[in-house]
């Protein structure tokens, strides 16, 4: 009896194993070709189903250098002449209606171009330039927000056009350029410790050392105030800044390129010396013809600079 159920036992675990052996073979060319699946799709997938970082690197390496500018400028007759000589169109459907804004686009140097102005004074009939830092915020945001959305990315640079002061204590000459390093705001003080930063609002613009050399411009901060004129305070704040130039737009419009991720460059020319002997008003209007004439001569060769080239390149 022992024996036979011995025996019994054995079959039963021949059997037993035979299966296990079968099913084990029907499984290995399951496994096989799934491995051999995997090999060929880690060779001839492209390489963004398999690793995302990575290609994105390699998508940044491969970008194309700079196609796609927007230039700010405050006042419209800053920018007119500009205008006239790129023979840009005037995009009545680029902002809102609501807005008193003004857009100018067209193609040059193989770059589209995007000129906007905050246009005219409409809220309190003064039909006057809308100046300072709120208009400049506003227009900024809605240029950038209409290209990328009408163009599935963002503009490369934004070039804020424009005259400004200049301290004579760094070097600042009436009719010099000068290519901003950083902005800041000396007049949104706010003496809590946590807000400190915020106020000063300090954002570093794109480096152009290459431009400077090539234009023969002067590299420096450029500060923003909503006042043409300054007093002690302004001073004080305005040194803590390491400011070269002093103007009412730079830092609004570099906050909505940042909101945006856009790099940002100023090009300023001085019109008057902030820390000279003159009243402020006097002197802007004495120069500002002569000031617009050196933007005018400087601008076109900016954009020639610029387009094509890399960040890195600038």
């Amino acid at each position: 009896i022992y024996n036979r159920h011995a025996s019994t036992g054995a079959k039963k675990r021949k059997k037993t194993t035979r299966k296990k052996m079968t099913n084990s073979c029907r499984r290995t060319p399951i496994l096989l070709a799934t491995t051999t699946v995997l090999l060929l799709s880690s060779l001839f997938l492209p390489s963004n189903a398999l690793d995302t970082e990575s290609t994105s690197t390699m998508t940044a390496s491969k970008k194309k250098g700079i196609t796609n500018v927007v230039i700010a400028i405050a006042m419209e007759a800053e920018a007119a002449p500009f205008i006239e000589y790129l023979s840009l169109a005037e995009d009545a459907d680029f902002f809102p209606k609501v807005t008193p804004f003004k857009a100018y686009r067209g193609l040059h140097e193989d770059c589209d171009i995007t000129v906007v102005t905050n246009g005219k004074d409409d809220v309190h009939a003064s039909g006057v330039d809308n100046v300072g830092t709120v208009p400049a915020a506003v227009a900024t945001f809605l240029a950038l927000q209409t290209i990328t959305t009408t163009t599935s990315s963002p503009p490369d640079l934004l070039i804020n056009a424009g005259t400004c002061g200049g301290f004579k204590r760094k070097g600042a000459g009436i009719g010099d350029v000068f290519l901003t390093t950083a902005v800041a705001n000396h007049d949104r003080r706010i003496p809590i410790p946590a807000f400190v930063d915020y106020g000063i609002g300090r954002i570093e613009s794109v480096n152009a050392s290459e431009l400077a050399k090539s234009l023969n411009a002067k590299l420096g901060v450029c500060t923003t105030g909503n006042s043409l004129d300054k007093h002690d305070v302004d001073d004080f704040h305005m040194e803590q800044n390491d400011a070269s130039v002093k103007d009412m737009e730079a830092a609004a419009i570099a906050w909505s390129c940042s909101l945006h991720n856009v790099p940002h460059l100023g090009v300023k020319v001085v019109t008057d010396i902030v820390d000279g002997d003159k009243p402020t008003e006097e002197e802007f209007f004495e120069n500002l013809s002569s000031a617009a004439k050196s933007l005018q001569e400087a601008l076109p060769k900016v954009i020639a600079h610029v387009c094509g080239k890399h960040h890195h390149e600038l």
